[in-house]
């Protein structure tokens, strides 16, 4: 059996399933949530929501406020509500307009900080997604460009300091490395 047997038979077991897809930055997370986003769909509604859309900025990224929305949005999940979120946009350094989500019947959150302890227990399955800090660097700076490199050291630290702080990696279901 395959991880993504594994997620679709324990998202058909869970009532308002949550996966959430962490681990740092360039390791594929993206990727893996539009692949598994792709399999699920066959038999089920699935979002994916991405953290760098809920992030406020570089600097406060992996702040509360991170955590409150997200709270947020996992109780509204649940309760099969919509909900409405404001994206943040990085070209304009602030959130652009909320927009309003109706709830699917799975939730995918991927990103950074997506497997934080404030919402552990309403998650089915959380992914851990590694890679050595340097490929990940490599891989972010290919795909975003140099001009993002000074924030992306400063990024690493943050997370990784975020991961230990939260135990994400300990904590999770299951681990893929790229």
């Amino acid at each position: 059996m395959n991880l993504i047997e594994v997620l679709s038979d324990l998202c058909s077991q869970s009532p308002r399933p949550i996966i959430t897809i962490d681990g740092p930055a360039g390791a594929g997370k993206t990727t893996f949530a539009r692949d598994l986003q792709l399999a699920l769909s066959r038999k089920q509604t699935v979002q994916v929501l991405h953290m760098d859309d809920l992030y406020d900025g570089w600097e406060l990224a992996l702040s509360s406020s991170l955590t409150s929305v997200l709270a947020y949005i996992v109780a509204s999940h649940k309760a099969e509500v919509s909900y409405e979120i404001a994206t943040y946009n990085w070209e304009k350094s602030e959130f652009d307009s909320p927009v309003t989500l109706t709830p699917s019947e799975i939730l995918i959150l991927e990103g950074v900080g997506s497997g934080q302890s404030a919402i552990r227990s309403e998650v089915t399955a959380k992914i851990w997604m590694d890679i050595e800090p340097a490929k990940g660097l490599a891989r972010v700076l290919q795909r975003d460009g140099a001009t993002v490199e000074i924030e992306m050291n400063q990024w690493l630290i943050a997370q990784s300091q975020h991961f230990l702080e939260e135990s994400t990696f300990a904590e999770s279901d299951f681990v893929l490395t790229s």
